[in-house]
């Protein structure tokens, strides 16, 4: 079972910015496509952004690109979302994912609890 651990949410004012980290527990961590997703208050998860397990392809949703930028480090077992120029229309609870397929399929098998982000006017 691989557990993934979120840290580095908190409150912005916009125009600010934010860098989430997300750990895993399992060593092979390194074989699995990344993501993040992430849902507003009464709204549906939805996708941010993705990193394929070699790191040599990333995936984002249009309203992020330009701003936010998915890494992975794969000797620390983490993958990293910088955001930037931060909305208030980016609130919401940030979740990690990971996809055992290494490729990014849009179906990861794993979720940590979620961090919060905050942006305020």
């Amino acid at each position: 079972q691989v557990q993934l651990v979120e840290s580095g949410g908190g409150s912005v004012q916009a125009g600010g910015s934010l860098r989430l980290s997300c750990a895993a527990s399992e060593r092979t961590f390194s074989s699995y496509a990344m993501a993040w997703f992430r849902q507003a208050l009464r709204k549906e998860r939805e996708f941010v952004a993705a990193i394929t397990s070699s790191g040599g392809n990333t995936y984002y949703t249009d309203s992020v690109k330009g701003r936010f930028t998915i890494s992975r480090d794969r000797a620390k077992n983490t993958v990293s979302l910088q955001m930037n120029s931060l909305k208030p229309e980016d609130t919401a609870v940030y979740y990690c994912a990971a996809d055992p397929a290494g490729y990014w399929s849009w179906s990861p098998d794993y979720w940590g609890q979620g961090t919060q982000v905050t942006v305020s006017s």
